[in-house]
């Protein structure tokens, strides 16, 4: 009878897994096509940060995405741009041998093309700018945080990933773009921007008196690439020498970029504490810790904006719950989430949500923003009279740090 049993349990395990394989092929007999959707989906299962997957069965999606045959590594692009749609995650995303290489460079701290930095609404499903890069073709020609791009050259990006909307935006240096823009109580309108080579010096800094005779070092931080740390222990160094008794860090339109440099610069202003707190599917909480000595002392205003997102918002919610800045300015653009970026065989990229980040508070932004200490709304103001008087949000972080109580005992 044991036997009998035995047999019958053996050969329902043989015919489960003949039937297994029978569904998806052996490794080996993958073509390079398959092996490279196999890959993302490895990746994907490994270390993605909702290990629901979107509430479906991850390990069917494969199945299904390699059930049909791929003759080119464009069917295997589309098969996998398929398979992470699934997720509904805009920030988790393929990128093609082109599209890696463009972002390693802009990363790297050079660009071409109109300059902006855009993201899905997760709330409308729409592409909207984070925020034009500083001195980029599209700040100069007016866009702003929260416009929401309608149509590329006519096309509708209604159903566009994020970088199939960047890939149509791209172009020659001196060719002109044609974006349809919607803008919060003032509708629709066209825009044309005729694309350049961008400069990427992500620091701005100047000593500057106010009213009272404050030395005051003003540092404006566009974009946190490869360069932005040391370009700004450098801008402050010299600040130092110059006499800065208080600082402004302008984070207004800053999109973000390199988490690890976020951590660098707010070591920068701390000589102690928890920088950023890092969540991922297991719920293990990784951390980021300041340590010091911090590069000054002097008291500190950070301005922010609905485009200060991702590493923008790590440093200013370090320094807003360590107590080393106020805030002054708008809610911020709300984006915890935390990508890695993997490169694939075939010099292609995968971009992976990993994990999302908590201030040293435990507060988790990700859709909500930190909300700064003062709030003051932005006006329209142009390029030229950003950090002016003319510019409300900067003249009130000088407000704050030209009272007595905020430079008292500075020697």
């Amino acid at each position: 009878m044991n036997k009998q049993v035995f047999r019958l349990g053996f050969s329902l395990l043989m015919a489960f897994w003949l039937a297994l394989f029978s569904i998806i092929p052996p490794a080996a007999a993958l073509t390079d096509e398959q092996k490279l959707v196999s890959e993302v989906w490895r990746i994907v299962n490994r270390t993605y940060l909702d290990d629901s997957f979107n509430h479906q069965n991850w390990a069917a999606v494969r199945q299904k995405a390699l059930e049909k045959p791929l003759s080119n590594h464009e069917a295997a692009y589309g098969a996998i741009q398929k398979m992470l749609k699934s997720l509904d995650d805009p920030f988790t995303r393929f990128l093609d041998p082109e599209q890696y290489r463009s972002l390693q460079v802009s990363t790297s701290g050079e660009l071409t093309g109109v300059g902006l930095q855009i993201a899905l609404n997760p709330q409308t499903g729409k592409l909207e700018v984070i925020a034009p890069i500083t001195g980029s073709p599209a700040d100069k020609a007016g866009i702003q945080p929260r416009d929401r791009i309608l149509k590329i050259e006519g096309f509708s990006t209604e159903h566009l990933t994020l970088d199939e909307a960047a890939a149509r935006m791209r172009g020659p240096i001196g060719s002109v773009v044609t974006l349809l823009i919607e803008r919060v109580g003032e509708g629709e309108r066209e825009i044309s921007i005729v694309r350049d080579r961008i400069a990427l010096n992500p620091v701005v800094a100047e000593l500057r008196l106010s009213d009272q005779g404050t030395p005051i070092g003003y540092l404006r931080l566009n974009q946190f690439n490869a360069n932005a740390s040391m370009e700004l222990a450098h801008a402050i160094s010299s600040l130092e020498k110059k006499g800065a008794a208080a600082y402004i860090l302008d984070l207004r339109n800053n999109p973000g970029g390199l988490l690890q440099s976020g951590i660098e610069i707010a070591r920068q202003w701390l000589d102690s504490g928890t920088i950023v707190y890092t969540v991922n599917r297991q719920g293990i909480q990784g951390s980021f810790e300041a340590t010091g000595p911090a590069l000054t002392t002097d008291p500190l205003v950070i301005l922010v904006n609905q485009g200060t997102a991702s590493a923008s918002e790590i440093l200013a919610g370090a320094l807003q719950d360590n107590g080393r800045a106020q805030l002054v300015g708008e809610t911020t653009f709300g984006k915890g989430l935390i990508q890695s970026l993997f490169e694939l065989s075939d010099g292609s990229g995968l971009a992976v949500t990993i994990a999302k980040y908590e201030t040293p508070k435990h507060r988790d932004i990700n859709k909500l923003g930190i909300k700064p200490d003062k709030v003051i709304p932005q006006e329209a103001i142009t390029r030229d009279q950003i950090a002016t008087k003319a510019d409300s949000q900067y003249q009130a972080a000088v407000e704050l740090l030209t009272k007595d109580s905020v430079v008292a005992g500075k020697g």
